[in-house]
């Protein structure tokens, strides 16, 4: 390992920036993938990853050039987190019988100043047995070779059965570019190539920029080719070894399209082939140097495909195993899309048989992707917030600011106003959108009143940050809603002689309308004689509807109420609410002059429950003439039912009386609240007041002059205790003593 030493020691720097500078638990992980050791460190954070290689206690720090010599290669992507390729024959590796190989890796991780250094060791032991003849691989950096070793004769058809010695060492290398040129071994090492003589095998490894390797068309394809022989001597005896690889350029093999992604590789590698028809076995693909079945090849939608030229991978841009990144340019967002693929072959080749293992691993990244972020309006104008979702941007940008039209709110200002800022990261984290709330009453919505309608209007522009270049960039939003002002319907109303008279005034919602408990359906509209003119409706009420209730009964008089209420259809609640009462003039009694009385009596409110049809005069026998649910109508005599006689002043005074008859009265419930029924009914005849009617005994002069075409049929009788008396039909009048006057009035 001397020429380590002539290649002085240097340290491969990866800075990763986290600006969360928040310490997170660091994972390790190491894989063995065939020929290849993979390392995986998670969440680097604000730390600086220095890579050593340890063998012999001894521990040597990488650089780029060194670790394309040895065969490692190391790789962060933009959420802080490492991995670590390297080749199981790598210039470090405990090598047992090319049977186990042994790597020892120290992880010295720096603080930025803010957390102390860490220093981590990782050893990794492979077991690889399963060597074929001529095993290649192609890295990023560097392409390698690892080739059974053949005694002196034929080099490759004995190569199996008779290897090389441990006596034997390597002298020179002749590299073909494809021009022969001899290179000492001590030279090749001080060039950048590796090169190892392992109990059975030769490794030869070299950076994919090497003046000695050439550039090779083959089916279309573009590859890296590096031939040597290299030669191998003990005492007299020499002999050499071919060893040939072909990498493909990443232009040239790889095509581009804003969806998918396409790498061909050609099915016949011929400047790898030496003698004799090829044929290939098996053909396997997998990501980040782990191979995948077809099942999660389906999963992730990826397409392997081989015809007679090419052996073709398509995968689809976003999807699983890569990763994006944020680019600005001109202020404009972009993306690329990133993934590590990589294309296994064996094959076998001539009479000899001889395979051949090819294993590619290609990172490769799309150009410039546009990426306009979407704006998703979720508001609902009922529930009066602006919901707005906006993205999605990849997992390297931060939201800094968002700049309104009165100034810059940063995000502790959004946070000391209440307004609800997420960010929700994609199921994988390859992805993120951002949501912000903001209720139409916050000052920072503007608002314009219409007729009936107020717009609001809410301009954001969101202020991001790419990481961790720290590229500026901005995305302006601009939501506006609508709202239909909430004007409620109003009723008012009045009342005339008989009716109530209701007008009701729309408003910006529909309603029901309720009168007296009762939905004013069509049908009872038109009972009502509703009128609707497109903002109004006017309807009238009869004081004799079931839908009026009856608070009051006066002799001369009804106190009257109505209810009407307007409700919410969807949620059966009152929107408005109005009564109005009024009295309304009404001969509830009629006395008439030949002592016969009417009453009316009409159910009031305050009873509920009465039974009209029972209802009485102070003589319980005395019942109504007629009864239904809301009257009932009594006609009586006035020296019949209880009937009492009073005088006042000049007045003689009827009066009786409607109740509940006692048996009935003495039945009602003493726990509930309503009154008892009780209805006073009365009549006034006037005593004093005379009326005369003249005559003489002598024959009439004239025709009498009557004011209308009545006929008054008057005589004159006797009538006990009294000298005379005057009839008018069935009506007898006591009159005094004297001439009496007759006069139609």
């Amino acid at each position: 390992m001397g020429y380590l030493v002539e290649l002085g020691w240097f340290i491969l720097l990866v800075a990763v920036v986290n600006i969360e500078a928040q310490k997170q638990p660091l994972n390790i992980q190491s894989r063995c993938l065939g020929n290849v050791l993979r390392v995986d460190i998670s969440r680097l954070g604000g730390f600086i990853l220095e890579v050593s290689a340890v063998k012999n206690h001894s521990a040597v720090l990488l650089t780029p050039t060194l670790a394309s010599q040895c065969g490692f290669r190391m790789q962060i992507d933009q959420l802080g987190n490492a991995k670590i390729y390297a080749s199981i024959q790598n210039c470090f590796a405990q090598n047992v019988g090319d049977q186990a190989f042994t790597t020892t890796l120290n992880l010295h991780l720096r603080g930025n100043g803010m957390f102390e250094d860490e220093l981590y060791q990782v050893a990794e032991t492979c077991h690889y047995s399963a060597w074929a003849s001529r095993e290649i691989l192609c890295e990023r950096d560097y392409m390698q070779v690892s080739v059974q070793r053949a005694a002196p004769g034929d080099p490759r058809r004995d190569a199996k059965k008779q290897p090389i010695d441990s006596g034997f060492r390597i002298t020179a290398i002749v590299f073909f570019t494809p021009e022969e040129r001899l290179m000492k071994t001590r030279e090749a090492i001080s060039r950048g190539y590796g090169v190892a003589n392992t109990p059975t095998r030769l490794v030869l490894r070299s950076p994919k920029t090497s003046p000695e390797t050439f550039t090779q068309d083959v089916a279309g394809i573009p590859m890296t080719v590096l031939r040597t022989s290299t030669q191998f001597q003990k005492n007299w005896m020499e002999t050499h070894v071919e060893a040939q690889a072909a990498c493909p350029i990443l232009q040239g093999s790889v095509s581009f399209t804003p969806r998918s992604i396409s790498w061909f590789l050609p099915r016949h590698l011929g400047a790898l082939i030496s003698s004799g028809p090829v044929q290939l076995l098996e053909v396997h693909m997998g990501v980040d140097g782990e191979r995948l079945d077809g099942a999660k090849m389906a999963a992730r939608q990826y397409s392997l495909s081989v015809n007679d030229v090419h052996i073709i991978l398509e995968i689809p841009v976003g999807a699983v195993g890569g990763h994006f990144k944020s680019h600005v340019q001109g202020g404009q967002y972009f993306t690329t899309y990133s993934i590590e693929p990589m294309l296994e072959l064996l094959w076998t080749e001539g009479t000899s048989h001889q395979d051949t293992k090819y294993k590619v691993l290609l990172p490769f990244t799309s150009p410039l992707i546009p990426h306009t972020p979407q704006v998703i309006d979720n508001s609902v104008p009922g529930e009066r917030v602006f919901k707005v979702a906006v993205g999605p941007f990849s997992s390297d940008v931060a939201l800094m600011n968002i700049t309104v039209p009165s100034g810059v709110l940063s995000l502790a200002d959004l946070a000391a106003k209440g307004l609800n800022l997420l960010e929700h990261p994609s199921p994988n984290s390859s992805s993120k959108v951002f949501t912000l709330d903001v209720p139409f009453r916050d000052q920072l919505v503007l608002q314009m009143k219409g007729t009936a309608v107020t717009v609001y209007n809410l301009q954001l522009t969101f202020g991001l940050l790419v990481l961790p270049e720290f590229a500026p960039f901005s995305h302006s939003v601009n939501l506006q809603a609508q709202v239909t002002d909430i004007v409620n319907p109003s009723v008012s109303g009045g009342c005339d002689h008989q009716n109530f008279q209701v007008l009701v005034t729309y408003g910006s919602h529909g309603f029901d309308t309720v009168v007296g408990g009762q939905l004013l359906t069509a049908e009872l509209a038109q009972q009502f004689g509703f009128i609707n003119n497109g903002t109004h409706g006017a309807f009238t009420v009869p004081l004799s509807s079931p839908n009026a209730v009856v608070e009051a009964v006066e002799s001369s008089s009804i106190r009257s109420r109505l209810h009407v209420a307007l409700r919410n259809p969807q949620t059966n609640k009152n929107i408005k609410e109005f009564s109005m009462a009024c009295n309304f003039l009404s001969s509830m009694i009629e006395c008439f002059p030949n002592g016969t009385m009417t009453a009316l009596a009409t159910k009031v409110e305050s009873v509920p429950s009465l039974n009209m049809s029972q209802l009485t005069l102070r003589d319980p026998a005395c019942g109504p003439a007629y009864s239904n649910g809301r009257y009932a109508y009594f006609v009586f005599t006035v020296n019949s039912c209880g009937t009492t006689r009073n005088f006042r002043h000049n007045m003689m005074m009827y009066e009786n009386e409607i109740s509940l008859p006692d048996e009935l009265s003495g039945k009602r419930d003493s726990k509930t609240e309503e009154v008892e029924y009780d209805l006073k009914v009365f009549c006034y005849y006037d005593i004093n007041t005379n009326s005369a009617m003249a005559f003489h005994p002598r024959a009439r002069r004239s025709e009498p002059n009557a004011e209308d075409s009545r006929e008054l049929q008057a005589e004159i009788r006797l009538a006990a205790g009294l000298k005379r008396a005057v009839s008018d039909g069935d009506s007898v009048l006591p009159v005094s003593s004297g001439p009496i006057l007759i006069k139609k009035s």
